[in-house]
């Protein structure tokens, strides 16, 4: 089976996953989701509190996907179907991005935007063999029993991207922080001086903007300039009665230039 690298965005693939697109950022727009959901985000214009709009944005959701009526159902892979909520599958990947939950995101973007992962559990060299394959298999089966969670997350980024528009005006990039322990791991597709560098990330990735809380996942620290418009979610944009996290953000991948830090707290 093969990937076929098309998006649903109006950037191709290449644009979005290049060092370019960093530096000059532009809006990622999937084709039709605001104009489907105007209603929310007109709702979303009338509230000033962040942490209302949260609220507002889940409610709509709820109603939208029918998530609330999990209950009511007479079979089990109903049930189950409705429970599986994007909240479901967010917990999941920051639980764990190599799960079957982090597959379904990971093929989100790729559906989306274009982007194919290039690891989930283990390095995926092409589109040709074993792994891809096997993140093939736990991408499909993560997303059976579900209730159009690709739209959902198509509804949640559009938010997100709303979200952060409103928090940060006129802003483009958030400085962000990535531990690891292996930069090894990481494609290097050119040196640029003393500890900074172009790599390759997955097609998603996990950041913080805790610069402290980052040396708690490795012994180096990759610091990127992020543009708000490859920001998947953030947390804090939910109430954390929906969903708690510690200051992780999930960010589409492709050439990035990082500083690589050491040493412990800076």
């Amino acid at each position: 089976m093969r990937s076929v690298p098309l998006n649903l965005c109006g950037l191709p693939p290449w644009a979005i996953a290049s060092r370019h697109y960093n530096a000059h950022p532009q809006p990622l727009d999937i084709q039709g989701v605001r104009h489907a959901n105007r209603l929310l985000f007109a709702r979303l214009d009338a509230l000033e509190d962040p942490q209302a709009r949260g609220m507002q944005f889940h409610d709509y959701m709820d109603v939208t996907f029918q998530l609330h009526q999990w209950q009511q159902e007479t079979s089990a892979k109903g049930r189950k179907s409705l429970k599986n909520s994007y909240l479901r599958f967010l917990r999941g990947w920051m639980f764990d991005s190599n799960s079957p939950e982090g597959a379904v995101l990971k093929g989100w973007v790729e559906s989306r935007f274009g982007l194919p992962p290039t690891y989930h559990g283990t390095r995926i060299a092409d589109q040709h063999g074993e792994a891809y394959y096997r993140y093939l298999v736990e991408r499909m089966k993560g997303a059976a029993r579900t209730n159009a969670i690709n739209t959902q997350f198509d509804v949640l980024f559009a938010f997100v991207q709303y979200e952060l528009a409103r928090r940060h005006p006129g802003r483009g990039h958030l400085p962000l922080y990535r531990g690891v322990h292996d930069f090894s791991e990481y494609p290097i597709l050119e040196e640029l001086g003393k500890n900074r560098f172009v790599v390759r990330l997955n097609n998603l990735n996990s950041f913080t903007s805790d610069f402290e809380r980052a040396w708690e996942f490795g012994s180096k620290v990759m610091k990127a300039e992020v543009p708000l418009f490859k920001i998947v979610y953030q947390c804090g944009i939910l109430p954390s009665s929906l969903l708690k996290g510690e200051e992780e953000v999930l960010v589409l991948g492709g050439e990035f230039e990082v500083e690589v830090l050491t040493g412990g707290f800076g």
